[in-house]
């Protein structure tokens, strides 16, 4: 069994800035996007239940899972 190491909490007084959490990327059917591989396109469908989308290209239909990395609302 491993151990998971501990979260170390940010000390106001510390000279280093605090982690920054992610933002969570919030996208709807119908949106357009831009994507870092594919380019730019549509959002067609969302699965509700993994939070996965399917992304219309014009070259094809991707489906692209969370955390959407690369993809950006246009």
């Amino acid at each position: 069994m491993t151990k998971r190491p501990a979260l170390r909490r940010h000390l106001p007084t510390s000279p280093f800035k605090a982690p920054v959490q992610p933002v969570e990327k919030h996208f709807v059917v119908g949106d357009r996007v831009s994507h870092d591989e594919h380019g730019l396109g549509r959002i067609i469908g969302a699965e509700p239940i993994g939070g996965a989308l399917l992304v219309d290209f014009g070259s094809g239909q991707t489906r692209i899972a969370i955390p959407y990395s690369g993809m950006y609302k246009l």
